[in-house]
Formats: C-alpha cells, sequence, structure tokens
C-alpha cells in the first residue's frame, strides 16, 4: 500500500484527492502549510507527496527543497499558477509533476499512479521495504527501524512482527500467527504466541502499543 502525503492549505482539496485516492487503495496523511509537511517527512516515510505551492508561512517550493535535503520522494506539484516559468521552476527543484487547479481528481490520481510505478521500477530495493509510520521493515536485509534506529530482533521475532504489519488492521487469532510463523506442523500451544508478542512489544519502544490484544480472540497490529 503506498503512502501518500498531500500538502494543501485547502481542507476541501485535501479531502476530494484522498477520497479518490484512497478507491485505489493509497493511504494518506495531511499537511495544512510547507513547515508540517517538512516536520512529518522527517518523522515518516512517504511514497509520494502531493504539494501545493501557495500555502501560508512555508510555501510548497521551499518546502519541496528542505524535503530533498532529507530524503528522495517523489513530487506532484499542485498550484492555480500555470505558467511556464512556475513549471520549470518546479521541475528544476525536481518535481515529477506539475498539475494545475483546478483538476480533475481523477486525473491528478493516475498522474500518482504513474510517478509512484516509474519511482518503484528505478528504486527496486523501495519495493522490499514496509513503511508505517516511523518503522521500517526491511524485507530483503530482515531489520527493522524505528525513527531510523535499528532494533535487534530474533529471526522469529522479525517474522512475527512482518506477519502482524502486513495484515495491519486485520484481528489475528492465535492459531492463524502460529500457522503462518511457526508452520502447520508446530507442535505446542498457543501461549507461544503471546510470550512472543510480550517479548516483541519489549523491543518496540514507543511503538509498543501498535499491537493490540483482543481479550479470548487473537491480536491485531494497528499503527
Amino acid at each position: 500500500m503506498a503512502k501518500v502525503l498531500i500538502a494543501d492549505d485547502e481542507s476541501d482539496i485535501r479531502s476530494l484527492i484522498r477520497r479518490y485516492g484512497e478507491l485505489e487503495g493509497y493511504e494518506f496523511r495531511e499537511a495544512s502549510d510547507g513547515a508540517t509537511a517538512v516536520e512529518l517527512c522527517k518523522d515518516e516515510n512517504f511514497d509520494a507527496i502531493i504539494m501545493d505551492i501557495m500555502m501560508p508561512g512555508m510555501d510548497g517550493y521551499t518546502a519541496c527543497r528542505e524535503i530533498r535535503k532529507l530524503k528522495d520522494i517523489p513530487v506532484l506539484m499542485l498550484s492555480a499558477r500555470g505558467s511556464e516559468i512556475d513549471k520549470l521552476y518546479g521541475f528544476e527543484l525536481g518535481i515529477d509533476d506539475y498539475v494545475v487547479k483546478p483538476f480533475s481528481p481523477k486525473e491528478l490520481i493516475a498522474r500518482l499512479k504513474v510517478i509512484l510505478s516509474r519511482h518503484h521500477a528505478q528504486n527496486p530495493q523501495r519495493q522490499e521495504i514496509l513503511a508505517i509510520g516511523k518503522m521500517e521493515i526491511n524485507k530483503a536485509g530482515h531489520t527493522v527501524s524505528i525513527n531510523g534506529e535499528p532494533i535487534g530482533l530474533t529471526t522469529k521475532e522479525y517474522e512475527l512482527l512482518l506477519y502482524l504489519a502486513e495484515n495491519r488492521g486485520i484481528v489475528l487469532s492465535r492459531e492463524q500467527i502460529l500457522n503462518a510463523v511457526w508452520g502447520y506442523d508446530y507442535i505446542g500451544e498457543d501461549r507461544t504466541v503471546d510470550w512472543q508478542i510480550k517479548l516483541l512489544r519489549g523491543k518496540l519502544g514507543e511503538c509498543r502499543e501498535w499491537i493490540k490484544t483482543l481479550r479470548g480472540v487473537g491480536y491485531k497490529f494497528e499503527a
């Protein structure tokens, strides 16, 4: 699931983009100004950004420059200013596309889809990284980091976290977790899951609360 940041000072526009984007399965975070967008990019990982130019305080151009210093995230610039000079300036900053207001939300999401596809094709290693909020799970390297800091997990703790994270928002029974992580031929009791969850939570620090316990049912990962 692609995670996209929408930075625009108009809440109606953010809601419109979000509504159409969620139909494609995208996850969204919102910012009403450039400074907030920069701070969100410091704390979280995004697959793409939809950035308005004219915002109070820090404008979209400045925000884009600041974000570029931190991370390589594709940007779709959104603005009522459609002159050639504005577009060229945006492309000189390294943006990936430029959409002029008023716009078709269907076209905007189509352009976003192209940007995401192109960026993943150019950066295949990103497909091996599951980014959820401040947490990154590197599938290729079997490593986990929170706020950029590596977390030391055992192989089983890593497999358990990955299974929960890939099924986030879904209630999983202990039996489902046992079968998926330990295997169908595992001989043991479901208390094994409880103990492993306890150990895993102890290593996740501020993210420990993301693993929810549903008494008598099982567990759910919810960032």
